[in-house]
């Protein structure tokens, strides 16, 4: 792992975003690990550091608005788009599908890069891509804070992210013996 890598994991650890114990997670696995990067998002700190590690990757991608899906991706979203100098709009869920709501539009053509905190296997980030679409925006790529799936997730358009790891998922009636003993935790999306 190099320094920058290091830092960005320190940078979780410090403010309590990566937990340890036995989690289920939104796409109904179970881990030993979880991300709460609603924890690092408190430290508004924190929040620019990681943005600015982030904007280099960023570089070759052309857009015009950052988009986050609701509730993770809200904080890192904004913070892109204030440090890029971009439009910032979000999709929230509703009857548990992302929609735009709030009077919020895209313009045909306008570019969109999609801002998301954690991603395990995309299906956020695919609806709010299909979002885009639909409203006749062209996504300009995927930046994310944590890749779960270890660059597994595959989007139509670039994506980057600050930290690529995998954690091991498990099915319910799959679990290892050290993690189904642990008290199970919904921490939440």
């Amino acid at each position: 792992m190099d320094s920058q890598q290091q830092e960005i994991l320190d940078i979780f650890t410090r403010t309590r975003a990566l937990l340890r114990g036995h989690f289920v997670l939104r796409s109904g696995l179970h881990s030993g690990h979880f991300f709460q990067c609603a924890q690092v998002c408190q430290n508004m700190a924190a929040v620019t550091r990681l943005t600015e590690l982030l904007l280099p990757k960023l570089a070759g991608l052309k857009f015009e608005t950052v988009l986050a899906p609701a509730m993770g991706g809200l904080v890192i979203g904004q913070e892109v788009a204030r440090q890029t100098n971009s439009r910032y709009i979000f999709v929230e869920k509703e009857n548990n599908a992302l929609v735009m709501r709030r009077g919020f539009k895209i313009a045909p053509g306008e570019r969109v890069l999609v801002v998301e905190d954690v991603v395990t296997r995309g299906g956020r980030v695919v609806e709010a891509l299909n979002i885009v679409k639909a409203c006749g925006g062209t996504p300009a790529g995927v930046a994310m804070l944590v890749d779960r799936s270890a660059g597994a997730a595959k989007f139509e358009v670039p994506a980057v992210s600050l930290l690529e790891l995998s954690f091991p998922t498990w099915p319910a009636d799959q679990l290892p013996p050290e993690i189904a003993k642990l008290p199970v935790e919904k921490p939440g999306s």
